[in-house]
């Protein structure tokens, strides 16, 4: 079978609290009914800065500061979408704090894949229920470094039965 790509490049923020990072749950794309760090693409003539705020703040009603950008990461995945069947990820990860706002359900609009926040701890995930994104990131919290090489996810499934989470929201 011959690959067709579609490439897909955002920004994400990395926000802990109480040894719990903030997720959302994606209703479409590749990570649907999955959990997703907020962040998202750039629209047209947006900086990464501005998308990072702007993409955080739709996702969780916080508004942030960035301290760190800490790194890109890309990941490869099968997908079908549209007439592509794979998909290739570059993130730019960004550690932040919150400046302003408060956790709130997301603005909702057509483009909107964000159905909620939750906290979720490092023993809380599974590769079942979480974008390969959450996963990095946990790397990075935990270990202070993130893949350097593409992360290649051969066997990827997109989740199509929504499961509740199995913590709290806005815990």
């Amino acid at each position: 079978m011959n690959k067709s790509w579609h490439r897909a490049f955002g920004v994400y923020g990395l926000y802990m609290n109480n040894d719990k990072l903030l997720v959302i749950k994606k209703s479409g794309g590749p990570y649907k009914n999955r959990y997703d760090l907020p962040g998202g693409s750039l629209e047209e003539g947006e900086s990464l800065f501005e998308a990072l705020d702007r993409e955080f703040t739709e996702e969780t009603g916080m508004e942030i500061l960035r301290k760190t950008q800490i790194g890109t990461i890309d990941f490869q995945l099968p997908w079908l979408w549209r007439n592509h069947t794979h998909v290739h990820h570059i993130a730019v990860f960004y550690q932040v704090e919150q400046a302003g706002g408060e956790l709130k359900d997301p603005h909702q609009f057509d483009a909107q894949d964000s159905l909620g926040t939750y906290w979720i701890a490092e023993d809380e995930i599974t590769a079942d229920h979480v974008s390969p994104l959450v996963i990095e990131a946990f790397n990075w919290l935990l270990f202070k470094r993130i893949s350097t090489e593409p992360v290649i996810y051969e066997n990827w499934q997109v989740v199509e039965k929504t499961e509740e989470a199995p913590w709290n929201q806005n815990d």
